[in-house]
C-alpha cells in the first residue's frame, strides 16, 4: 500500500472539505485558463486574417468601407473604432452610408486636435480589448495565491487532531499516530497538485495576453501614423504676436541704466553734479 493511498483511507472530515475545496478551486482555474487559451488562439488567427486583408487593401478606409469585418481579431475593433472618428471628422458621419463615398472624395483634411481624438478612440479600443483579454485571470491569482495556505490549514489540523490522540492514549505507539499523520499530509499534496500546474498554465497564459496587447499597440501606433500622413493637415499660417498695446496692457515704463555708486544711489552724467 502507497502512502497516499494509506493517508486517503484515513482522511478526516476537515482534510476532506478542505481537498474538496481545493479540487473545485482547480477546476474554476482549469476553466478560465482553457477559455482565455481559445480566446487567445481565435484572437490570433482573426489578427492574421484581418492584417492581410487590411495589408492589401488600396486605402486606409477600404475595409471600413466595404464593411468587411473580422469579429474575432481585437485589431479590427482597434480600426473600427478609428475609422468611425475619422469619418465623423471627414464628413460627419460615423457609419458609411450611400453617399459615404462621394462625400469621402470631396472631404478636406482634419487637424491636428480631430487627429488627437481618433487616437484616443483607438487607446481605448486597445485598453478594452485588453481588459476582455485579461478578465478572470485575477481569479486564478486568487486561487494560486489561497491554495497553498489552505493545504497548511488542512496540515496544521491534522496535527492537531494527532495531538488530541496522542494526549487520550498515552503512550501511543508509532502505528496509532501514524493514520494521523498521514491523513494530515494528503491536504498539502493536494494544494501543491492544484497551485504547481495552474501556476505554469498561468503564466504561458498571462505572457500571450501581454504579447497580444502589444501587438495591439504597435498597430494602433501604425494606424495612426499612416492616418496621420494621409488626412491630418499639419500646414499651420505663421501666427504674429500681438503688441501689448493691442492687447489693452500699459505701456512698460522705461528703466535707467546709468551705474549705481556703492549706496545703491545711480550715477548722473552731469559732469558738473
Amino acid at each position: 500500500m502507497s502512502g497516499l493511498q494509506f493517508g486517503l483511507e484515513h482522511l478526516t472530515v476537515p482534510g476532506m472539505i478542505i481537498g474538496g475545496v481545493l479540487v473545485l478551486f482547480s477546476a474554476i482555474s482549469w476553466a478560465v485558463l482553457l477559455r482565455k487559451w481559445l480566446l487567445l488562439r481565435a484572437s490570433s488567427a482573426g489578427n492574421l486574417q484581418f492584417l492581410a486583408k487590411f495589408r492589401e487593401s488600396p486605402h486606409p478606409l477600404a475595409l471600413y468601407l466595404t464593411r468587411d469585418r473580422v469579429e474575432t481579431s481585437p485589431m479590427y475593433h482597434v480600426y473600427l473604432q478609428a475609422c468611425r472618428e475619422l469619418a465623423f471628422y471627414l464628413v460627419g458621419e460615423e457609419e458609411p452610408g450611400r453617399t459615404f463615398s462621394s462625400r469621402l472624395q470631396g472631404a478636406g483634411r482634419i487637424n491636428v486636435s480631430q487627429m488627437g481624438a481618433v487616437q484616443m478612440a483607438m487607446e481605448r479600443a486597445v485598453a478594452s480589448a485588453a481588459t476582455r483579454l485579461e478578465a478572470r485571470l485575477s481569479t486564478v491569482s486568487t486561487i494560486l495565491a489561497a491554495a497553498p495556505f489552505l493545504g497548511l490549514l488542512g496540515t496544521a489540523w491534522g496535527i492537531l487532531e494527532v495531538f488530541a490522540i496522542l494526549a487520550q492514549a498515552g503512550d501511543a505507539g508509532i502505528s496509532a499516530l501514524a493514520p494521523g499523520i498521514a491523513s494530515a499530509l494528503i491536504p498539502t499534496i493536494l494544494a501543491m497538485l492544484v497551485s504547481v500546474p495552474c501556476l505554469v498554465g498561468h503564466n504561458m497564459i498571462v505572457a500571450r495576453v501581454r504579447a497580444m496587447i502589444v501587438r495591439l499597440d504597435n498597430f494602433a501606433n501604425e494606424l495612426s501614423g499612416l492616418m496621420d500622413r494621409q488626412f491630418v493637415d499639419h500646414q499651420k499660417p505663421d501666427a504674429i504676436l500681438p503688441s501689448l498695446g493691442a492687447m489693452g496692457a500699459a505701456a512698460m515704463p522705461r528703466f535707467s541704466h546709468a551705474p549705481l555708486t556703492p549706496s545703491g544711489a545711480a550715477l548722473s552724467s552731469d559732469p558738473t553734479v
